[in-house]
């Protein structure tokens, strides 16, 4: 039957061209969510519509439908990829074999960094507003729980090798840490954002 032959033909489809279909789909998709995110942050969220947002991709609305169903879905989408892509970069410090004064003080100056959104495309006139709907909704809460716990424990490596303070616990001392980098975000400056660091990492050094 004429179904059967394209399931055959379609089994031969070599290797290559398989894996050069998924990257360019990996591309558009990408693409979608950077151009999304972009315009966003541009002109507000309730501003930017599907059809923006395909001719600022250069791909057609069809094609955009079959990525996505909406705006919403876009950013929530794009904001799941800048968080995995964090926390591997902060699971990856927590994991080294540095010593773990040297990973504690590596860990918050990321975080710091991170926060302070200069790695994405949160930025522009309406970056907050951006970054406030996206933070407020629930999808973050297992990776909120992943980076407290991250730092929970190296907080907790840190004051048995002696290298953090031990009058406080270390889940107290994790949420102060997170709480204060979070600041970061309204910095003007790089210079700033690393002061601020310097200065969460002074705060957990042990007392004399």
């Amino acid at each position: 039957t004429c179904h059967g032959i394209a399931v055959s033909y379609a089994w031969r489809v070599p290797t290559r061209w398989t894996d050069t279909i998924e990257t360019h789909r990996r591309q558009v998709h990408d693409a979608i969510l950077d151009a999304t995110a972009a315009l966003a942050a541009e002109q507000g969220i309730l501003s930017v519509t599907m059809s923006q947002i395909a001719e600022r991709t250069g791909i057609g609305r069809a094609t955009l439908y079959k990525y996505f169903a909406s705006v919403e879905e876009i950013l929530h989408t794009w904001h799941d990829r800048q968080v995995r892509t964090h926390l591997a970069q902060l699971r990856t410090i927590h994991d080294g074999n540095e010593p773990v004064a040297d990973r504690l003080t590596a860990f918050l100056t990321a975080y710091a960094d991170i926060r302070s959104q200069r790695h994405d495309h949160a930025t522009g006139p309406h970056g907050h507003e951006l970054a406030a709907m996206l933070h407020r909704h629930d999808h973050i809460a297992p990776a909120e729980r992943e980076l407290h716990r991250l730092l929970r424990d190296l907080l907790t490596q840190a004051a048995t090798a002696g290298d953090a303070r031990r009058d406080i616990p270390a889940a107290e001392l994790a949420t102060f840490c997170l709480h204060a980098l979070d600041a970061a975000h309204d910095l003007p400056s790089q210079a700033a954002v690393k002061r601020l660091a310097r200065l969460t990492n002074g705060a957990v050094l042990p007392r004399d």
